[in-house]
């Protein structure tokens, strides 16, 4: 069963990428979102439903002091 489409996947990658570049851990990460402690966790995890929402999106654009766009590709994922 799929639980994460390609563009999901993009998008949490990109997230993580980001996460990992500024040293947050999961949980400083999920905490900073005001979201459970295990969230981001549930997000990356390959066996979780958890996502990304766009209200997500412009949370994590403030802690990482970008567009949320630097989260979506140039174009479309196939």
């Amino acid at each position: 069963m799929l639980l994460a489409t390609n563009i999901e996947k993009y998008i949490i990658d990109k997230v993580r990428e980001m996460r990992i570049t500024k040293g947050f851990s999961q949980m400083a990460l999920s905490q900073k979102i005001g979201m459970s402690s295990s969230f981001v966790s549930h997000v990356e995890s390959t066996k979780r439903r958890a996502k990304y929402n766009i209200n997500h999106l412009n949370e994590l654009a403030k802690i990482f002091e970008c567009s949320p766009k630097d989260f979506w590709p140039d174009n479309p994922v196939i």
